[in-house]
């Protein structure tokens, strides 16, 4: 089987390395890909959100199935020119993928299927949000409407903030803030039949302790010892599956990775939010442990077949990563500055470049690469993902010190 991987980020450099693990995958190709996953795949370049150049390529690349990474290309359609050209695609068309693309869609979809999650109000100007944020009170929670890479929310109890963020934004959604644990849970569907990942927790804000600014993610782990018993059950019960029949019902199926965000609150799991694609940096960990071989589930999913694959085998042990980011991260990553010890087993590119001259590894993002290692337990884990990271040398650059500490701890406590 010969496979095409859109994107270039450390998602699609954890995809690449599943994807090279298994036998059945022929040839690999990346585009545009990065520094990593050059060392497992050939190297495209192409613009990710144009449709008709991806396909152009997934056509001169004779390739049997398409992978698409980032959900820009899902939102700008990439999947259905692929799909257009005869070639399985895994992704959701832009139709289904607006469940990301769209907060205000998310919620319709979610009230339309009955799914537990968070009152809200869809807002458009100044009064209608200071409305909502008044008939909510404190914390404050405001997400942009539209795509922002994992940024466009903003959880505070500073109304002023909240209603600046709100301006920025233009159309927004103002929701009730779900208290407890967060869960992040993927599901690999074809529309019809659905197969739960391992769930994980991944860490938004910036510093330790859960501090400072959203970013796209600065670690994760996986498993979840404090996940109460049959929460996977209850969440394909109560969220995936009515998602997956009102999305046909609509005449839009989703095909593809369902991002299931949790918060696991009092009252039980409470949607947040849905992604149409893989979460960074929960793939890193989650894909880690997974020991089913990944072409073979992605293409089951993108044929329509996931009803006849096998049930999913997983690794003893756990997975932990951890986001090594660049100075001035999230609000002005600096880049350009020369990355060394980044070429171990365990390093997973993200942001990175080679330099043309001496081909040296120099940062070009904020979220640089990660260090993903799995052990015989979390302790163990997360031990050695900080000694990877702790061999990298970048200037400047900054890390979380807490990732999965708590929960080594046990001490993460589900509301009552």
């Amino acid at each position: 089987m010969r496979v095409l991987l859109v994107g270039g980020g450390g998602r699609e450099h954890a995809l690449a390395l599943g994807l090279a693990g298994d036998p059945a995958v022929t040839a690999l190709i990346a585009a545009p890909g990065n520094p990593g996953i050059a060392g497992v795949a050939e190297l495209r370049a192409v613009t990710p959100t144009d449709p008709a150049a991806v396909a152009a390529l997934a056509v001169e690349t004779a390739a049997d199935l398409v992978v698409i990474g980032p959900e820009a290309p899902l939102v700008a359609g990439v999947a259905d020119a692929v799909r257009a050209k005869g070639i399985a695609v895994f992704g959701p068309s832009a139709e289904a993928a607006r469940l990301e693309g769209s907060k205000a869609f998310a919620k319709d979809i979610m009230t339309a299927a009955g799914v537990p999650t968070a009152r809200a109000y869809v807002c458009a100007d100044e009064e209608s949000t200071a409305r909502a944020l008044d008939e909510f009170g404190a914390p404050y929670v405001v997400k942009d409407d539209g795509l922002a890479a994992g940024k466009g929310v903003v959880v505070t109890d500073d109304r002023s903030a909240a209603l600046a963020h709100a301006r920025e934004c233009g159309r927004v959604v103002v929701e009730e803030f779900l208290d407890g644990p967060e869960v992040s849970l993927f599901v690999v569907t074809d529309g019809e039949a659905a197969l739960p990942l391992l769930p994980a927790q991944d860490f938004k804000r910036i510093g330790d302790g859960d501090t400072g600014p959203n970013t796209g993610g600065m670690g994760a782990y996986a498993p979840l010892p404090w996940a109460p018993a049959g929460l996977v059950d209850e969440v394909m019960r109560d969220v995936v599956h009515p998602t997956l029949a009102e999305l046909r019902r609509r005449g839009t199926p989703f095909g593809g990775l369902l991002y299931v965000g949790l918060a696991i609150t009092a009252a039980g799991p409470r949607v947040i939010e849905f992604n149409a694609r893989f979460g960074d940096p929960e793939t890193q960990v989650v894909l880690a442990l997974l020991e089913t071989p990944l072409g073979g589930l992605l293409h089951a999913s993108a044929t329509g077949t996931l009803a006849e694959h096998p049930p999913l085998r997983w690794r003893p042990g756990a997975a932990v990563t951890v986001v090594l980011a660049a100075q001035g991260y999230p609000a002005a990553p600096r880049t350009g500055d020369v990355i060394t010890g980044a070429d171990r087993p365990g390093i997973i590119h993200a942001g990175t470049a080679r330099r043309a001259s001496d081909g040296a590894l120099l940062s070009a993002g904020g979220r640089v690469l990660c260090g993903t290692a799995t052990g015989a337990d979390l302790a163990a884990a997360r031990a050695a993902a900080y000694a990877l990271v702790g061999g990298v040398e970048l200037a400047g650059s900054q890390h979380r010190t807490d990732i999965a500490a708590a929960a080594v701890d046990g001490r993460i406590t589900i509301p009552a």
